[in-house]
């Protein structure tokens, strides 16, 4: 299966989304802020990244902005997970480059299916 990135600062919402995406094989890391997302995705390159908006060092915007800017991570997708859900916050990530936005609160089925969706698109 995959490698998925979790950059998450919610340790239990981190936790939750580690369960799910191991329950269907793929491989998970995760951190739990944007500074250490950020490493976490060079020293791996991950085939999905998730973020959160709101996080401490940078935030998912700024991460997404940083991989998007790396020709290295042309081929990772990204999706933001978060709780903000304006439509001028959806077109803000989309215009930082993430390929999919979901709002929290989410099911499990949601968050699979959409991973599954941005590995086979």
């Amino acid at each position: 299966m995959a490698h998925v990135l979790v950059v998450e600062d919610d340790v239990d919402v981190a936790s939750l989304l580690q369960q799910v995406l191991a329950r269907v094989g793929h491989e998970v890391s995760v951190a739990h802020d944007g500074g250490a997302g950020l490493d976490a995705a060079h020293a791996r390159h991950p085939d999905v990244v998730i973020l959160d908006w709101m996080m401490p060092i940078k935030t998912g915007i700024e991460v997404c902005s940083e991989l998007r800017a790396d020709p290295a991570f042309a081929d990772t997708r990204i999706l933001m997970l978060t709780a903000r859900s304006s439509p001028h916050d959806v077109s803000r990530a989309k215009a930082a480059g993430v390929d999919d936005y979901v709002v929290k609160p989410f099911t499990p089925r949601q968050l699979r299916e959409r991973v599954e969706n941005l590995l086979v698109g």
